[in-house]
């Protein structure tokens, strides 16, 4: 079908067609993941072609499993490596992959219409990358064809992933460091499922695709979250799914903060909705109502309040709390691009002794002005390693404003003594790096003590300056 020079050694194919195997969702926005069904370097099914001049010298057995499992249907596949023959290493050179299928079934869309599928590399002076195939009858092969530019897209695939082994490429960006992908993707296609309907729905004029697409990834990591962090709160209830399908809803039972959460900067509701239609306890504040939220159910309806937050008015002078009705012992603060209250969340969950925050950052505020590194308080950062572990991305130097930022905001919670955990949230939004404070930093009572005292200091510094203002209303409801 179609070749190029190959720009690495074959040593390297390996680890390229590696990728191919493990990661097919890289290659299709149809694709959700495969699962590995067997391995072996001994046992090659008869579906694996025989290939002249060449010997098989393993097999995988894997599943795709679609995106869309509503729409499309699931495949099982061989992936069988081939080296050359005869030759005294088991280094593979070509890759084939065969669909498995009945005599009468029909390949689903995401799969070419291919009985077999072969990546090739073949050694010369100038070495190739080669794509071949069995198609299934009548399938168009020309330049123009779908199959045509399937193979182009893989082949440059296969390209990148080699040219970067070659060159060291280091991925910067690591999701699901926090909650594994395959629970996180199981339990989103159920709940896009349960709640898509409010795409139709939407009353803002805003995209709803991003939004509810986004608050439902949201959503689903912070289930799983809770699920992982606290205890249920009756011994013995169950919180494994393992015993239950998805689909009956087995989180009713899974643990929860035991102060409920509090979405600061809610917006338009509708992650708070999400969480209370699945049988979340919680509020949602924000400066004013939204368009959404007289459109909710009334469950949902009472846990939005229009609320302006001063973090410098629920202290006292003499350092005690004033009381507040939704910021209480053991809640769980949400801050999804919460604005100015962002750099607060840390700040907050230490003094009303919360359970955990989930911040995502968007624009750059510290506490009572727009961030600025030459101005912002600076708080200890441990080690080169610290600044490490935040799966920043980008090209690794961290010298762009949005990255001083997060680090900044790091920082600050581990100087109020939280733990810091970061995850890159696969959610449609290049705002999408999080930073979770679940468990406090290890320590004695006086250090936890000392915390409290440093998150009390930062909001007496800041009602000292006397700059820190409320968001005022602004616009029309309809315009946001």
């Amino acid at each position: 079908m179609i070749q190029c020079p190959a720009d690495f050694p074959p040593e390297v194919f390996s680890n390229a067609i590696s990728q191919l195997i493990h990661h097919p969702e890289y290659n299709s926005t149809l694709i959700l993941r495969s699962e590995t069904v067997s391995e072996s370097t001994t046992e090659i099914p008869a579906e694996a072609p025989a290939v002249k001049g060449f010997r098989p010298v393993q097999n995988t057995h894997r599943r795709l499993l679609p995106r869309r499992p509503g729409r499309d249907a699931g495949l099982d596949q061989h992936c069988t490596l081939y080296a050359t023959e005869p030759g005294d290493a088991d280094r593979p050179v070509l890759l084939v992959l065969t669909p498995i299928v009945g005599p009468d079934a029909v390949l689903p869309y995401y799969h070419p219409a291919v009985r077999h599928l072969a990546f090739r590399y073949i050694p010369a002076e100038v070495p190739l990358l080669r794509i071949e195939v069995v198609p299934l009858p009548s399938t168009p092969t020309d330049l123009n064809s779908r199959l045509y530019r399937t193979c182009l897209a893989l082949l440059d695939t296969l390209h990148r992933y080699g040219w970067g082994a070659v060159t060291n490429y280091k991925k910067r960006v690591h999701h699901d460091c926090v909650i594994p992908r395959e629970t996180y993707q199981d339990l989103y296609l159920v709940m896009r499922e349960r709640h898509k309907h409010l795409v139709n729905e939407w009353q803002e004029v805003t995209d709803p695709l991003k939004h509810v697409f986004e608050d439902i990834g949201i959503a689903t990591f912070l289930m799983l979250l809770w699920k992982e962090s606290y205890r249920p709160e009756v011994e013995g209830t169950p919180c494994d799914e393992s015993s239950q399908e998805l689909n009956a809803a087995p989180w009713k039972d899974w643990p929860r903060p035991p102060g409920g959460f509090l979405d600061l900067g809610c917006g338009n509701g509708l992650l708070t909705h999400i969480l209370i239609a699945e049988g979340y306890d919680g509020h949602g504040i924000d400066v004013r109502a939204r368009t959404s939220w007289s459109h909710y159910p009334d469950d949902t309806r009472q846990r939005l309040h229009t609320e302006s937050l001063n973090p410098t008015d629920l202290v006292r002078l003499d350092g005690s709390i004033e009381a507040h009705p939704y910021l209480r012992e053991g809640v769980f603060i949400i801050a999804n691009h919460a604005d100015e209250l962002t750099p607060w969340t840390p700040v907050l969950a230490t003094l009303f002794s919360a359970s955990g925050y989930l911040s995502i950052p968007c624009c750059a505020w510290a506490f009572d002005e727009k961030y600025e590194r030459s101005r912002a308080p600076e708080y200890l950062i441990p080690d080169d390693s610290f600044v490490d572990s935040l799966n920043l991305g980008g090209d690794g130097s961290n010298a762009s404003s949005y990255s001083r930022y997060r680090i900044w905001l790091a920082s600050l919670s581990l100087h109020c003594g939280w733990q810091v955990e970061c995850e890159t949230l696969r959610i449609p939004s290049t705002r999408n790096w999080a930073i979770v404070g679940r468990k406090r930093v290890p320590g004695t009572e006086e250090e936890l003590d000392q915390a409290r005292t440093q998150a009390l200091e930062i909001v007496n510094r800041v009602r000292e300056r006397g700059l820190f203002k409320t968001r005022i209303p602004e616009g029309k409801a309809k315009d946001h």
